[in-house]
């Protein structure tokens, strides 16, 4: 059994965790979610829809709590380390949200101090089982498509407000999703090339990245992100030797409607218009034109494999070299948007 505690009660615990391993109950159960004191004054309500988890303000009580053998750090980024090392220096696994640390270099140090202890440290990288990115991995495993030359992968907006952001942020914020989506798909590139910056303000700001992967057999994958895009683009375009797949874009997580109470498992049941669209020639010459219903998107394949793994049946879904891959990219990524000016 999984025995659990949150550090943080933000909106991405009661959406994209607790529904999920509230479905697994038979094999996980969520005893704690520590809040600091200041986090809980005027937010009481929100615990109140939780009734059988403990909330807590004592964070010694849940490091001491022999029972609870995960912790999952969903605070701001820029604590995701502390609490990570607090948690395994008291002797529990931890799934930490992404990004999983600030640097690659803090990263490498957590994922030693796990091996060291004989735990398990991971990220969250929980988006390669959105509904999209698991319907296009369905069609690339299914081989239809042939040998691999393309994928495109945008996750933009139309958010004109973007002109007031004179900060960074957006690389470790949001670039850390498909960054890893396509790390996690293809595995480390060869060569990477980097457009990043701020159309409003550049210097300063990194809020349009365009970033090329070129892979040693010949497939170049691109992640774009522009806060000025009016008409959607597919979220996925993929091109094959013999044929190519678009995957509409679904819709951003941070759009849907929040309810007053604890947030329902998705059921995700997408409209044909929504389909993904295939085209490619099969093996008698004959081209093919179907639409591929899109995949259910599953935020609980983390959990289960962290269940495997401390069972010993499994291996990590998300690996230690691949996390730091990514923070390696994106922080080569943040250079760049420094001095494109």
């Amino acid at each position: 059994m999984l025995v659990i505690a949150y550090i943080g009660f933000g909106n991405s615990v009661c959406q994209y965790h607790l529904p999920y391993v509230e479905e697994r109950k038979e094999k996980m159960k969520v005893k704690y979610i520590y809040r600091r004191e200041e986090d809980r004054v005027g937010d009481l309500e929100r615990e109140s829809w939780y009734p059988t988890i403990r909330f807590t303000s004592s964070i010694e009580e849940v490091m001491q709590d022999s029972e609870v053998n995960l912790i999952v750090v969903n605070t701001p980024d820029q604590f995701h380390v502390m609490y990570s090392r607090m948690a395994l220096e008291n002797g529990k696994n931890v799934l930490t949200e992404k990004p999983f640390a600030m640097t690659s270099a803090e990263a490498k140090e957590i994922f030693a101090l796990a091996k060291e202890k004989g735990l398990l440290a991971m990220a969250n990288q929980n988006r390669r089982f959105d509904a999209d990115m698991r319907t296009v991995r369905k069609v690339i495993e299914s081989g239809v498509l042939g040998e691999l030359i393309e994928v495109e992968s945008h996750y933009d907006y139309y958010r004109p407000a973007i002109a007031a952001n004179k900060r960074m942020g957006v690389l470790y914020g949001l670039a850390v999703h498909p960054v890893d989506q396509i790390i996690g798909e293809f595995g480390v590139p060869e060569k990477l090339v980097y457009d990043v910056r701020s159309i409003d303000n550049p210097g300063i700001s990194d809020d349009y990245y365009d970033i090329d992967f070129f892979y040693p057999n010949g497939l170049k994958a691109i992640v774009k992100t522009s806060y000025y895009v009016k008409l959607d683009y597919p979220s996925f375009t993929v091109h094959g030797k013999k044929g190519s797949f678009l995957m509409p874009s679904l819709g951003h997580n941070s759009s849907k409607e929040k309810p007053n109470g604890p947030y329902p498992l998705p059921a995700e049941e997408y409209p044909e218009a929504l389909w993904g669209t295939l085209a490619y020639m099969d093996q008698e010459g004959k081209e093919v034109n179907m639409k591929v219903p899109v995949e259910k998107g599953d935020y609980g394949i983390i959990y289960d494999n962290i269940f495997d793994v401390l069972a010993g049946n499994a291996e990590k879904i998300v690996k230690d070299e691949e996390v730091v891959a990514v923070l390696q990219i994106i922080e080569a990524a943040m250079n760049v948007a420094k001095e494109a000016k």
